[in-house]
């Protein structure tokens, strides 16, 4: 029995030992590679791109690290220097970059695998850091790579000494002019303490307080306000490495953060978007009051995955339903009849592959995506049994979309697609296709606040075809950004056509949006 006990005892003390080194390892090489790419404050990003090869190792000993047998000192140091690293990481994928806020989800959708968990900067920060342990200071030691986080040092966080190195980041960060700001005005404060005032005690006095026992002066009793924050890049010699692209977003500004549909979602994560289209076309003879009726229900779902950061892939839904019928005798919601009838008609019209693809990496916002649709159903344009009403074109449809968005001012954005449309694919006996056309569309957004989206859209679909034929639409919606992972879209238009004036009839449509990210 004593030999056994002292079998595990030694065996348990081995692997101590063994993780002891893996960690004093870390903590070097971290050392190493801050002293040798931070210069007061800055990274230099460029640098680091030209030879990844330490930032890979770095990041595959945070991958592979075991905690279990870490106190509680090592444990918080080694997660302040995995977030600082992994924040180096994802900036220097994406480079050159402006903001990290230019990134889709850069610190709450992106997942790195941390000592075998896999977890995004906010899990390394809110979770793992700010829940367990509940030490204020970290925000003053973590960095997330803009101007306005404090300031990253050239030097790794070490178990020994982690304590004297969070007093005194904190203390110089409390005691920066820039950081906190005193002037005739009041006291303005980084938005830190705007969004984490929890861990500052609640309120602006528990805030003061607790700046006050860092400070050497401590700060007068007078107004106190939040400056906005500089997301600007923390780049060692920045004016020369940054890339200025007009209309871009300003750090800081209601259009910064807003979802950005050109853009590709990041490595791993998953979206599911569902948009609801309701269309309604009332037409005539031309000669008096419209009165034919057509009415078709539109649901698309689309489940994108993010292979890396710039290429997506994933599968696209289509179901219809459909109704017609005169003016007098039915309305728009007869279309919710689930009934097969003459006159209304519903299923599983497409389904197929999508790709989207992010060519630019200094043009995050600029993408093609391209998505086949296989027809499904039998005789979906209704064409050989009167008791089954056009549904849907009876080929395959291949739509290809080349978007654009860019900010203007803080406010603002312009939202710009370019489309390549062919329908009814393989439809005829000589397979040829039957519809061809190139929409344009413009939509030119405004943000009240950084979660709300009004805008304003237009749109013009030229058919090349025998007959030429177009349509036009313009409308008005709404977008709400309940959390980062959750969309909602409301969206008004009104159609014209040739087909439509002529016969004194009317066409618009009613939809709604969901888009939900799946980290």
């Amino acid at each position: 029995m004593r030999r056994f006990t002292l079998t595990v005892f030694s065996a348990v003390f081995s692997l101590a030992l063994m993780a002891q080194s893996d960690f004093q390892a870390f903590f070097q090489h971290a050392d190493a590679f801050f002293s040798q790419n931070v210069e007061n404050g800055l990274v230099n990003y460029a640098q680091v791109q030209s030879d990844q090869s330490t930032l890979q190792s770095l990041q595959q000993e945070i991958a592979s690290i075991n905690l279990s047998t870490a106190d509680a000192n090592t444990t918080q140091a080694f997660y302040i220097n995995a977030y600082n690293i992994l924040v180096i990481a994802q900036v220097v994928e994406n480079y050159p970059l402006e903001s990290p806020l230019a990134v889709p989800g850069f610190f709450d959708r992106t997942k790195y695998t941390v000592a075998g968990d896999e977890l995004t900067l906010n899990d390394l920060e809110k979770d793992r850091l700010l829940k367990t342990y509940g030490d204020p200071r970290f925000h003053f030691a973590l960095v997330c790579g803009a101007l306005d986080c404090p300031p990253i040092i050239a030097e790794a966080y070490l178990p020994s000494t982690l304590d004297a190195q969070l007093q005194r980041q904190t203390r110089l960060a409390l005691n920066d002019a820039e950081f906190v700001r005193v002037n005739d005005q009041g006291v303005a404060l980084s938005q830190i303490f705007e969004w984490y005032a929890s861990d500052f005690g609640g309120n602006k006095a528990s805030s003061i307080a607790f700046i006050n026992s860092f400070r050497e002066s401590p700060l007068p009793d007078t107004k106190v306000s939040f400056y906005s924050y500089d997301w600007s890049l923390n780049e060692k010699e920045m004016v020369t490495t940054i890339i200025n692209r007009p209309g871009d977003a300003n750090p800081g500004a209601n259009n910064s953060a807003r979802y950005v549909v050109s853009a590709a979602i990041p490595t791993g994560t998953f979206e599911i978007k569902g948009f609801s289209n309701l269309y309604n076309q009332v037409t005539g003879s031309g000669e008096g009051p419209a009165t034919d009726q057509a009415t078709f229900f539109t649901q698309n779902l689309k489940v994108l995955y993010g292979v890396n950061n710039r290429f997506n892939a994933g599968l696209d839904f289509r179901y219809r339903q459909v109704s017609f019928g005169s003016e007098s005798s039915s309305t728009r919601l007869d279309v919710f009849n689930l009934e097969q009838t003459a006159s209304t008609r519903q299923g599983l019209t497409g389904v197929g592959p999508s790709i989207r693809y992010a060519p630019f990496t200094a043009l995050p916002n600029f993408s093609v995506q391209s998505t086949y649709w296989i027809a499904t159903g039998d005789d979906l344009a209704g064409a050989t049994n009167p008791d089954r009403p056009f549904i849907d074109f009876n080929g395959d449809t291949w739509f290809t979309q080349i978007f654009n968005d860019f900010s203007i001012g803080d406010n603002f954005s312009v939202f710009t697609e370019l489309d390549i449309l062919l329908e009814d694919i393989g439809a005829s006996s000589d397979g040829h296709i039957n519809r061809f056309s190139t929409p344009v569309q413009l939509i030119f957004s405004y943000f009240p606040n950084p979660k709300t989206t009004l805008y304003t859209i237009g749109s013009y679909s030229p058919y090349w075809q025998e007959d030429f034929d177009y349509f036009y639409q313009a409308g008005l919606g709404a977008k709400y950004q309940i959390t980062s992972a959750l969309e909602v879209e409301l969206l008004y238009t009104q159609f014209r056509n040739q087909f439509i004036r002529q016969t004194n009839g009317s066409a618009s449509t009613i939809n709604f949006g969901v888009r939900i990210s799946v980290f």
